[in-house]
């Protein structure tokens, strides 16, 4: 986190452990006012890496599972980078500005996802930069989000087009759903925009964002899951994250076979956890028709504003079909299955 931005957030009542913000000073009533009512907070919790040079685009198109061609000036686009067998590494929303393209992922996979890529750029003119720093990205969800983004910039923001991205002197905005932007300010704008939208908009905490995703059904890749999953059991086909008509890059053998033969076993699936205990990333799930066998696992969590936990979870489809799905062990609570805002393949 940007140390000036910090500050200024400190000042205005921010608890921030970690470069992430915990909460405003009553979390619990954030949380409600997530649901219902126009909220900001700031997106420090992701990292964000540019890449720039004339070769960023063929670069990037040989290492990430979405097609970058369909990339512009006023589309964003949801991807992943994984291994040669075709386990995600990380996954990220990419865009555009002017001539080069910023990756936003988890902030604690920056380091070695740049590391990584940065073994293949070889004699390409590529350079990535960790920015992360550089830009504040101040998340904007509620019935009054889009309005208020006009009169911040005096343009309107194109809400209801999925990932339209606009790019304004103050800001690029990033519409993420009718009623959730994000925008992506420099240091010294980003405290102008803050007190503009602070008598319309409660500030909360990232958890709250956190939330909004999994109700969306935005999958986020973390260190506990990373290597764990094809791109398509997290649903990254159904939401634009892989291309099927590119060319090569690593693993696009083994996903571009999973998909033409159906043979996915496991899908991300929204659900309610009843429980005051703990709940991780990573935590196995079990159902009787596995056994002893894991069938699935917490993808993302976080506590619901009605009480217990919504998580994305990578489960056995047959045993969503057939079974109950249990956390932790048969004994554990039992997952509440939700209907995702997406339809996925039939094949798959």
């Amino acid at each position: 986190m940007n140390p000036v931005w910090q500050t200024y957030l400190r000042n205005h009542h921010a608890a921030i452990e970690n470069n992430c913000v915990i909460h405003f000073g009553d979390l619990t009533e954030e949380r409600k006012d997530t649901q219902v009512s126009t909220i900001m907070t700031d997106l420090s919790h992701c990292g964000l890496i540019r890449f720039s040079g004339e070769d960023a685009q063929t670069f990037l198109q040989s290492q990430l599972s979405c097609d970058i061609r369909e990339i512009n000036q006023r589309k964003a686009q949801y991807g992943s980078y994984c291994t040669p067998k075709g386990r995600i590494l990380g996954n990220f929303l990419l865009w555009q500005q002017g001539d080069d393209f910023l990756m936003q992922l988890p902030a604690s996979l920056c380091p070695s996802i740049q590391k990584r890529l940065s073994l293949y750029i070889l004699r390409t003119k590529v350079q990535l930069t960790n920015v992360s720093d550089d830009l504040v990205r101040i998340g904007l969800a509620g019935p009054d989000a889009a309005t208020l983004i006009t009169e911040i910039t005096g343009l309107a923001c194109n809400s209801d087009q999925p990932l339209h991205v606009t790019h304004h002197e103050k800001a690029s905005i990033l519409s993420l759903a009718p009623y959730r932007m994000e925008l992506v300010v420099s240091v010294e704008n980003a405290s102008i925009i803050w007190e503009h939208l602070g008598p319309h908009a409660r500030p909360v905490g990232s958890s709250c964002w956190d939330w909004l995703n999994i109700q969306a059904g935005i999958p986020v890749i973390l260190p506990e899951t990373q290597e764990a999953f094809l791109p398509q059991m997290i649903n990254l086909d159904a939401i634009g994250g892989v291309s099927f008509k590119k060319g090569c890059y690593p693993g696009q053998e083994i996903v571009a076979r999973t998909q033409y033969l159906g043979k996915l076993k496991r899908r991300m699936f929204l659900a309610h956890i009843a429980t005051t205990q703990t709940i991780k990333a990573g935590d196995a799930l079990y159902s009787a028709d596995m056994n002893d066998q894991s069938s699935g696992n917490i993808l993302n969590v976080a506590a619901s504003p009605n009480g217990g936990f919504d998580v994305l979870a990578v489960i056995q489809q047959s045993s969503v079909d057939t079974d109950k799905i249990h956390w932790q062990s048969l004994q554990g609570p039992m997952l509440e299955i939700k209907v995702l805002p997406y339809l996925l393949s039939i094949k798959a």
